[in-house]
C-alpha cells in the first residue's frame, strides 16, 4: 500500500468544535505518536471518512439529529469488509438520554466517560486503530483472493480454449464419422462444465465484493425451465433418472435477470440429479401462486439431516465430503449458495426440506410475477448470412495453439487466416497486409491487447477493421476497459466458434 494511503488509513478524526477538546485530544494522542485530523463539521468529517480514516473520536454534544444521521447513513454505506471504529466523549455515560440515538445508530461505538485520562485516552484509541488494522487486512486478503481467482479463471480459460476449437474442427473435417462426433461431444459436455466451475467461482468474488448488479428484463417462466433442463442435460445423460417437468400451461412472465435465474434453477436440479443414486425421480414443478412463481425441485436421494439443511446453504458447504468421494459425487460447494444469493437478489426465497437420509430432498424457490398470461414476443427466425469468401482474418494470442487451432478453423471455413503470438507481431502485420477482422486476446506479454487495439486504431484505415477480444478476463471491469481501448465485442474463453462467426457474418463481406 502506497505510503500516504497507509497515512490516511491510520490517521484518527477528531470532530470536537466547541471548546478545547480537539486540541487536548491532538496533544495528547501525538505523545502516543498517533496522527489526528481535526474536523470543524459534520461535511468535513464524511469527506475525511471517504479519503480513509482508522477512527472517529467526537464529542457527544457534536452528534445532535442532523449530523448523526449523515453519519449514520456513510455507516450503512461502508463496505462490507468496513466498520469503522467510533469513540463518543461524554458526560453522563451510557445514562445520558442523548447517546440513546447514537447507540442505536453507529456500530462500532465505545463511550468515554469524562474526565477522561490521558493512558485511558492513549489505549483505547490504540485499540480501535488495531482493530481497524485487522479490517484492511481483511480487505486486502479479499483483494488477493479476487485476484487469484480471476488469475485462475484466465489460466484456465486459456487451455480450454483451444480443446473447444480443436474439437470443432474435428466435427468440421469430419462430419460424417459417428466415432469423431461421439468424442467431440464427450469433450464439449467437459468443456462446459469446467466452465461452469470457472464462473461461479467468479461468482463467488464478485459476490463477496459487491459487484454483481442483476440485468433484468421480462423473462418466460418457460424459457427459465428450458434453458436450465439444457443446461443440466449433460449431467442428466446416463444416470437413468426418471425427469418429471411440469409447469403453468399460460405463459408467465417474471421480471429477472434470465443470466442469473436459469443458473440458479440449474444450481438446484444439478444438486438434486448428482445426490440422487441411479436410478432416480427427480420432479421440477414449476406454478403460481397469486403474484409468486413457485419453483419445486425434488429427488428420492440421500436426503439430509434436519441440522444440515441451513448449513447446505453456506458457501463452500458440503454434507459429507467422504461420503461424496465414495459416490463419485462432491464439486466446490457454491451452487446453492449461488442460487440463494441470487434469488434474494430477486427479491425471492429459496428453501429445503428433508425428513432426513435416504429420504430425499425437496427445493422451493420464490419469485414475484410481472404478469399472467402474458404472450412472448415471437422470436424472429435468424437466418446466417453467407460469409463472403476472401477475407483476410488477423489472430493474436499468445497461446499458440489456441491462435493455430483457430487460425485452420477459420481456414476451414473460407478465410484468409493468419496467426502471430505478439502484440508488436501483430502491428507488424498490419502494416504489411491489412486484415479485415481481428480476433486478439489481451492478456499477452509485453504490448498487451489493450495497448494493441489503441495503436491499431490510430494506424492508417485501423478504425475500419473489426476487433474482437477472445480473453480469459471475463470481469466487468475488463469489459470495459476493452470497449474504451478500442475492441468492438469482448468473448470470454473459451468460445464456441460459432459465436465468432456469428459477429463475422454480421459485418458482411
Amino acid at each position: 500500500m502506497p505510503a500516504e494511503r497507509q497515512a490516511l488509513e491510520s490517521r484518527v478524526l477528531v470532530y470536537a468544535p466547541t471548546g478545547r477538546d480537539a486540541a487536548l485530544a491532538q496533544r495528547v494522542l501525538a505523545a502516543g505518536n498517533i496522527e489526528c485530523h481535526i474536523c470543524q463539521t459534520m461535511q468535513e468529517v464524511l469527506a475525511e471518512l471517504e479519503r480513509g480514516a482508522g477512527a472517529l473520536l467526537a464529542q457527544e454534544e457534536t452528534l445532535v439529529p442532523a449530523a448523526l444521521k449523515q453519519l449514520g447513513d456513510w455507516v450503512a454505506r461502508q463496505p462490507h469488509w468496513s466498520d469503522i471504529p467510533v469513540l463518543v466523549v461524554t458526560h453522563q455515560g451510557a445514562d445520558s438520554p442523548s447517546l440513546q440515538t447514537v447507540m442505536a445508530t453507529l456500530r462500532n461505538l465505545t463511550l468515554l466517560e469524562r474526565p477522561v485520562r490521558t493512558r485511558a485516552l492513549i489505549s483505547t484509541v490504540q485499540s480501535a486503530l488495531n482493530a481497524r488494522e485487522r479490517q484492511y487486512q481483511a480487505r486486502e486478503a479479499e483483494r488477493r483472493k479476487d485476484e487469484f481467482l480471476a488469475t485462475l479463471a484466465h489460466e484456465l480459460r486459456n487451455p480450454l480454449a483451444p480443446i473447444r476449437t480443436a474439437m470443432s474442427l474435428l466435427s468440421l473435417m469430419y462430419p460424417a464419422a459417428s466415432g469423431v462426433s461421439k468424442v467431440c461431444d464427450v469433450v464439449e459436455r467437459q468443456i462446459g462444465h469446467l466452465t461452469r466451475l470457472v464462473d461461479d467461482l467468479l461468482d463467488v468474488a464478485r459476490i463477496t465484493s459487491g459487484k454483481i448488479v442483476l440485468q433484468r428484463e421480462p423473462v418466460a417462466l418457460s424459457s427459465v425451465i428450458s434453458h436450465a433442463l439444457e443446461i443440466c442435460a449433460p449431467l442428466l445423460e446416463g444416470t437413468q433418472h426418471a425427469l418429471d417437468v411440469s409447469q403453468p400451461g399460460e405463459d408467465v412472465m417474471l421480471d429477472a435477470d434470465p443470466v442469473r435465474l436459469v443458473q440458479s434453477l440449474a444450481n438446484v436440479l444439478g444438486n438434486a440429479i448428482k445426490f440422487t443414486p441411479a436410478p432416480g425421480v427427480i420432479s421440477l414443478r414449476a406454478e403460481t401462486s397469486g403474484d409468486t412463481a413457485v419453483f419445486r425441485v425434488k429427488d428420492n436421494g440421500i436426503g439430509l439431516e434436519p441440522e444440515a439443511i441451513d448449513g447446505i446453504f453456506e458457501m463452500f458447504a458440503q454434507c459429507d465430503p467422504s461420503q461424496n468421494r465414495a459416490r463419485g459425487t462432491g464439486g466446490l460447494g457454491i451452487g446453492l449458495s449461488l442460487a440463494r444469493r441470487f434469488i434474494e437478489m430477486h427479491g425471492g426465497t429459496i428453501t429445503a426440506v428433508s425428513n432426513g437420509p435416504g429420504t430425499g430432498t425437496e427445493f422451493t424457490m420464490t419469485l414475484p410475477i410481472v404478469a399472467h398470461g402474458a404472450h412472448q414476443r415471437a422470436s424472429a427466425v435468424t437466418v446466417q448470412p453467407p460469409i463472403a469468401g476472401n477475407r483476410r482474418v488477423l489472430v493474436v494470442d499468445d497461446n499458440q495453439d489456441g491462435a493455430d487451432m483457430l487460425t485452420q478453423l477459420l481456414e476451414a471455413d473460407g478465410f484468409t487466416a493468419e496467426a502471430v503470438y505478439k502484440g508488436e507481431d501483430a502491428l507488424a502485420s498490419i502494416q504489411a497486409a491489412r486484415p479485415d477482422i481481428i480476433i486478439m486476446d489481451i492478456g499477452m506479454p509485453g504490448m498487451d491487447g489493450y495497448e494493441a487495439v489503441r495503436r491499431i486504431r490510430a494506424l492508417p484505415g485501423g478504425k475500419d477493421i473489426l476487433v474482437i477480444a477472445v480473453t480469459g478476463w471475463g470481469q466487468e471491469s475488463a469489459k470495459l476497459q476493452a470497449r474504451d481501448a478500442g475492441f468492438d465485442h469482448h468473448l470470454v474463453k473459451p468460445v464456441r466458434f460459432e459465436k465468432i462467426r456469428d459477429f463475422l457474418a454480421r459485418r458482411g463481406g
